[in-house]
C-alpha cells in the first residue's frame, strides 16, 4: 500500500514538473469587472485549449516561444481573440462583452446530429448539463444527479437492492438509450445499476435528446437519449480532487489527474464511494438505502495528429459490492432462507474510442465494447448473469454545395446475454445464450432551406432475423427569425428489439422453451413536438426560456408470457399502445446582481390502453409518470466573502405506484417535494469547500415494503385474510431522510 501510495504522488509530482517546464499565459476572464466562470481558452487552428475556474482564472501551456491567437469563449459573451508574442511566462488579464445570442444556447452538442454544432444551430433540440449544473446539489453517481433535471426522473423500482432506471417524459426506463461518448454502453443488464457506477469525475457534460432517435442511434431510442460526453484530456484541469461525507455515512472520493506532451494527453479519474451504515428510520427491520462499496477508474487518451484529426481511446473499470435487506444480515446469510438479503456483486469492463480517418472527406470510425458480470442473490433466489456489447460505426460527413450537409453510416451492434434461468437454456438444460446482431445504415441531410431556415431530413434501415427489416425515418425543420427566436419542428421514429432480459423473473425454476413468435414486430414509438426558445435581454441580465410540446405514441410493446403454457416462455406483441403527452417549460434567470434561477416545469398525461379478456380496451396510468413535476435551482452569490448559496429542489404530484391486490395502501403517492440547501466557499483559485442539507423536510415514503416482517413468506396463510405477500416495490422517493454533507474540492489548472 505505501509503495503503491509513493509512486502515485512521483507521478503527481512529474506531471506538475513537466507543466512548470513550459511557456505560461494565465490571468483572469471578466465582465464589467466581474469575474467569468469556465470561460473556455484555446489556441486558433490548434486543438490545445484549457477552462477557467469558477473564478475566471486560466492558465495556458504554450507549445514553444512564437506568436499566437488566443480564441476566448464564454456563454453568453462574444467571443474573443488576442493575438500573444510568447516571449516568456505572461500574465494576460481578458474583458469580455455580453452576448445576446449566446448563453448556454452556444454550448457545443454532437448528440443531435452526430456533427459538432452549437446548441443554437442545431436543427435538433438538445438539452446540455454541465457539472457546475450539478455541483449545486453534490451527488455521489450519475443516477441521483440527473434528478436534477427536468422531464427526467431517476425511479427506483426496488426498496430492498434500489434497482433503478431513468424515465424521459413518464416512459419507462429500458426505453431511454444511454451512451457514453456517443457509444451504446449502458444496456439492458447494466441498467439495472449502470447509471449509479458513472462517476461525476469523468463527465464533462451530458446531452438529453427527448424524443425518439433511432435513426442516428438504433434499437433502444425510444423515449430519449442520455449521452454523457465525457473529459477532453487536453482541456482538462491538470489536477482535482473533490471528496465528501453526510452525517448518514457515506464517503465519496473523486480524482482525476492529466499528463500531455506534443503528440499525446491523457486523463486519468477515479471514484470510491463507501456506505456502510445500517440506517433504518421507519424501523421495519430492512435497511432504508442499500449499503454499497463501490470503486471505478476512468483512462482516457487523446492524440495529436496532422490537421487535427480526431483520435481517442478510453477504457473503465467498475466494481461494486451492495447489499439490501434485513439489519441483522450477513454474507453468511448470502442465499439462505433465515435472514432476508439480497446481495449483489458486479463486475465491469468498458472500451471506447473513435478515429478520423486520414482522408479528404470526414470519414470516422466509432467503437466501443463493454462486458457485465452480475452475480447475485435475492432472498434464496440465485441470479448469476454477463453480458457482453460490442459497437462499430463508420460515418462519412461531406457538404455538397452551399446547402447541403450530407452524413452517412452504417454499424452494427453485437449483443451475448447469458443467465442462470431457463430464458437461456433449451429442453435439455443446455446453456443457450441469448447472441443478437444488429447491422444497420442511416443517411440524413441538413439542408439549409435559407438564411434562417434548416431542413434535416434522415432515415435508418436496419435488419434483425427476429423482425425482419426495420425502416426509421426522421425530419426537422428550424426557422430562427432572429438570434432572440428559435422554433424546432421535429418529427421522428423509436425502435427497440426482442431482449431476453430475465432478472425480473429470477424465481423461475425448471426448462422452459423459449418461443418467440415469428409474426414479432420491433417495439416503436412515433414522435412529435415543437420547440420555442427566446432569449431576452434584462439589463446586464438575460432570460433564456425553452418551451416544449410533445407527444409520443408507442405501440408494439413486447412482453414475455409466462402464464399460457408452463414449459414455455413466450415472447409476443402486447395488444395494446400507450400515449405519452404534455408540455414541458425551462426558464433561466440570469441577473445582474449575482443571482440565478432556473425553473423547470413538466405537465404531462402518460397512459396505456390494453385488450382485456373480453376484447375491450382499458385504460390505465403509467406508473411512476406523475402528471405535474417541477425542479428549480436557485443561485445567490456573495463575492465579497466568495460565497455562493444554493437551493434546489423538485416538486411531484400524485403519480400511480405498483399496489398489490386489497393493499391498504394508497395507489396515489401524495404531492411531495425534496429540497436541499447548499453552501460554497471558495478558499483561493484552487479550494473550495462546502456544506450542505439533503432533503431539508425530511421527506420519506410511508409503508415501502409489504410484509417486511416475514421476507420469505412462511407465514403467509396465518392471520392474513388479504393474502398480502412480501413486496418491497412500492416506491416513488428515495429512502433517505435529512441529512448534512461536506465536502472539499481542489483543482488545479
Amino acid at each position: 500500500m505505501k509503495a503503491r501510495f509513493f509512486w502515485l504522488i512521483t507521478y503527481v509530482l512529474f506531471v506538475l514538473q513537466s507543466h512548470a517546464q513550459h511557456t505560461i499565459v494565465k490571468g483572469v476572464i471578466t465582465h464589467d469587472s466581474e469575474a467569468i466562470g469556465f470561460a473556455t481558452v484555446g489556441i486558433k487552428g490548434t486543438s490545445q485549449g484549457t477552462v477557467a475556474n469558477n473564478d475566471g482564472f486560466y492558465t495556458l501551456k504554450l507549445p514553444q516561444l512564437g506568436v499566437y491567437t488566443l480564441v476566448i469563449s464564454a456563454l453568453g459573451y462574444e467571443t474573443k481573440y488576442k493575438r500573444v508574442v510568447a516571449k516568456g511566462n505572461e500574465t494576460i488579464n481578458l474583458n469580455l462583452s455580453l452576448d445576446v445570442s449566446q448563453t448556454s444556447l452556444n454550448e457545443v452538442t454532437v448528440t443531435g446530429t452526430l456533427k459538432e454544432v452549437s446548441k443554437l444551430n442545431s436543427p435538433v433540440s438538445v438539452e446540455i448539463y454541465t457539472p457546475k449544473f450539478f455541483q449545486k446539489n453534490v451527488s455521489n453517481n450519475l443516477f441521483d444527479a440527473l434528478s436534477m433535471v427536468n422531464g427526467v426522473q431517476p425511479t427506483m423500482n426496488c426498496n430492498v437492492c434500489n434497482t433503478g432506471d431513468i424515465h424521459i417524459n413518464g416512459m419507462e426506463g429500458p426505453y431511454t438509450l444511454i451512451l457514453i461518448d456517443g457509444m451504446p454502453i449502458v444496456s439492458s443488464l447494466s441498467t439495472v445499476y449502470g447509471m449509479m457506477g458513472i462517476p461525476n469525475s469523468m463527465v464533462d457534460r451530458i446531452e438529453i435528446v427527448k424524443g425518439p432517435a433511432s435513426t442516428l442511434y438504433g434499437s433502444e431510442a425510444v423515449a430519449g437519449i442520455i449521452n454523457v460526453i465525457t473529459k477532453n484530456p487536453k482541456k482538462a484541469p491538470l489536477f482535482s480532487f473533490d471528496q465528501f461525507a453526510t452525517s448518514y455515512g457515506e464517503y465519496n472520493t473523486d480524482a482525476s489527474v492529466k499528463w500531455s506532451n506534443k503528440k499525446i494527453a491523457t486523463i486519468m479519474s477515479a471514484n470510491y464511494f463507501n456506505y456502510n451504515n445500517r440506517v433504518d428510520k421507519n424501523k421495519d427491520g430492512f435497511t432504508d438505502v442499500t449499503l454499497q462499496n463501490r470503486i471505478s477508474i476512468f483512462n482516457k487518451y487523446s492524440f495529436n495528429r496532422t490537421n487535427n484529426r480526431e483520435a481517442n481511446i478510453a477504457a473503465r473499470l467498475f466494481y461494486e459490492d451492495r447489499w439490501g435487506g434485513q439489519t441483522n444480515w450477513d454474507k453468511k446469510f448470502r442465499g439462505g432462507d433465515s435472514v432476508y438479503g439480497e446481495s449483489i456483486f458486479t463486475k465491469r469492463a468498458e472500451l471506447i474510442g473513435n478515429y478520423e480517418l486520414p482522408t479528404k472527406h470526414k470519414l470516422k470510425l466509432m467503437y466501443s465494447y463493454n462486458y457485465h458480470n452480475q452475480n447475485s442473490y435475492y432472498g434464496t433466489t440465485a441470479y448469476m448473469a454477463s453480458q457482453q456489447v460490442g459497437f462499430a460505426q463508420l460515418v462519412y460527413n461531406k457538404k455538397v454545395g452551399l446547402r447541403h450537409d450530407v452524413l452517412m453510416g452504417a454499424g452494427i451492434r453485437y449483443t451475448n446475454y447469458d443467465d442462470n434461468t431457463s430464458a437461456t437454456a433449451d429442453l435439455s438444460l443446455t446453456n443457450k445464450p441469448s447472441v443478437i446482431y444488429l447491422p444497420g445504415i442511416f443517411a440524413q441531410d441538413e439542408i439549409a432551406l435559407t438564411s434562417t431556415q434548416t431542413l434535416l431530413v434522415g432515415a435508418r434501415y436496419d435488419y434483425y432475423k427476429q423482425h425482419g427489416s426495420i425502416f426509421s425515418p426522421r425530419i426537422n425543420y428550424k426557422i430562427q427569425s432572429n438570434k432572440f427566436n428559435t422554433i424546432r419542428l421535429s418529427l421522428g421514429n423509436g425502435f427497440r428489439v426482442v431482449n431476453i432480459f430475465t432478472e425480473d423473473h429470477a424465481a423461475l425454476t425448471g426448462a422452459r422453451e423459449v418461443i418467440i413468435q415469428s409474426s414479432l414486430k420491433p417495439e416503436q414509438s412515433w414522435n412529435g413536438n415543437l420547440n420555442y426558445t427566446r432569449f431576452i435581454r434584462k439589463g446586464k441580465g438575460f432570460v433564456t426560456m425553452d418551451a416544449t410540446v410533445f407527444y409520443t405514441y408507442f405501440n408494439n410493446r413486447i412482453i414475455a408470457d409466462y402464464d399460457t403454457d408452463p414449459n414455455k416462455i413466450i415472447y409476443d406483441n402486447l395488444d395494446g399502445y400507450a400515449i405519452s403527452q404534455g408540455v414541458s417549460l425551462n426558464t433561466d434567470f440570469t441577473f445582474g446582481f449575482s443571482l440565478k434561477l432556473n425553473i423547470g416545469v413538466t405537465w404531462m398525461d402518460v397512459f396505456k390502453v390494453d385488450k382485456d379478456s373480453n376484447n375491450f380496451n382499458q385504460k390505465s396510468v403509467q406508473i411512476h409518470a406523475p402528471k405535474f413535476s417541477s425542479t428549480f435551482q436557485l443561485s445567490y452569490t456573495l463575492r465579497k466573502i466568495n460565497l455562493t448559496i444554493d437551493y434546489t429542489g423538485q416538486v411531484y404530484s400524485p403519480m400511480r405506484l405498483p399496489v398489490l391486490p386489497n393493499d391498504f395502501r394508497p395507489e396515489y403517492s401524495p404531492w411531495f417535494s425534496i429540497q436541499n440547501v447548499q453552501l460554497t466557499k471558495k478558499i483561493n483559485t484552487n479550494w473550495q469547500i462546502y456544506l450542505g442539507i439533503k432533503n431539508v423536510l425530511n421527506f420519506m415514503p410511508q409503508n415501502p415494503i409489504m410484509r417486511a416482517f416475514d421476507p420469505f413468506d412462511k407465514n403467509v396463510n396465518q392471520n392474513n385474510p388479504n393474502a398480502y405477500t412480501f413486496d418491497p416495490t412500492y416506491n416513488y422517493a428515495a429512502m433517505q431522510g435529512r441529512r448534512v454533507i461536506l465536502g472539499i474540492r481542489y483543482i488545479l489548472y
